[in-house]
């Protein structure tokens, strides 16, 4: 190889619902890299051909999950690619889609609270990977049973969450039908032993017998009490003011004139 080229370095796997980018440094200067993905069990596969680029989309040859595989970051010339000797090249660690992928939000479609029950419904997220018809697989498809959510609830306005557990794609939890509730869900992998939790969706809140007081707080109430009492009070001294005003120009009035 020529040991003059520099190799790559700080090479990180980067990956959410399977979709998995590697990155690396340095820039190059004067030469190209090429990705080659290798498997305990499949071929070698050459990805982001002589590029500049410090990284490299490589979802698509990592389609058996299960695989582990590790990236050989070569550092070529653009004549290297034609020679026999090897070029120098960096290792990444090992990566395995199905025990290190990250689990994206998840999307909630629908959200209900009627008297003391609560239902949430929401959506795998999906991955890069399609079946036949070209439709996309969404995270369950690829998990099957070893996925699952939790829904993470609390009354609004208090610090104390309660959660649940599902298979499914919905929740129903009992509730204080007098409290409005703010929820998120996360979808959890418990037989991992990292990346257990996925990302945490959009955190909304329940809006059915809010009162006015939840919804602008008691600080806006105490703030308008406030200025209410002080225009009251300058009204009435006001008054105060013009009737004094009246009844002395009405004294004056009655008094008889001066040398008559």
């Amino acid at each position: 190889g020529n040991p003059e080229l520099p190799t790559a370095v700080n090479i990180t796997w980067s990956s959410i619902n399977f979709k998995t980018i590697l990155q690396w440094q340095p820039k190059p200067s004067g030469y190209f890299y090429t990705v080659e993905i290798h498997g305990q069990t499949s071929d070698t596969q050459k990805k982001c051909i002589l590029t500049k680029e410090t990284e490299c989309d490589v979802t698509d040859v990592l389609r058996n999950v299960r695989e582990t595989y590790t990236a050989h970051i070569l550092s070529v010339t653009s004549l290297g690619m034609d020679n026999f000797e090897e070029p120098p090249f960096a290792v990444s660690e090992k990566f395995t889609p199905y025990n290190q992928t990250v689990l994206g939000k998840p999307e909630i479609q629908n959200y209900t609270q009627k008297g003391s029950k609560m239902n949430v419904v929401f959506q795998d997220p999906l991955t890069p990977y399609t079946f036949p018809n070209g439709s996309f697989q969404s995270i369950r498809d690829i998990f099957q049973h070893d996925l699952e959510y939790k829904l993470y609830y609390w009354k609004d306005q208090s610090s104390g969450k309660k959660d649940a557990t599902t298979k499914s794609h919905k929740f129903e939890v009992s509730v204080d039908s007098t409290k409005n509730y703010c929820f998120y869900i996360q979808g959890i992998i418990p037989s991992r032993r990292e990346n257990r939790n996925g990302q945490e969706s959009a955190v909304l809140c329940t809006s059915v017998g809010r009162s006015i007081l939840d919804e602008y707080g008691a600080g806006v109430f105490i703030i308008t009490g406030v200025i209410a009492i002080v225009v009251i009070t300058l009204a009435i001294v006001l008054s105060v003011i013009l009737c004094k005003c009246k009844k002395a120009k009405a004294a004056r009035e009655k008094e008889p004139l001066n040398g008559v």
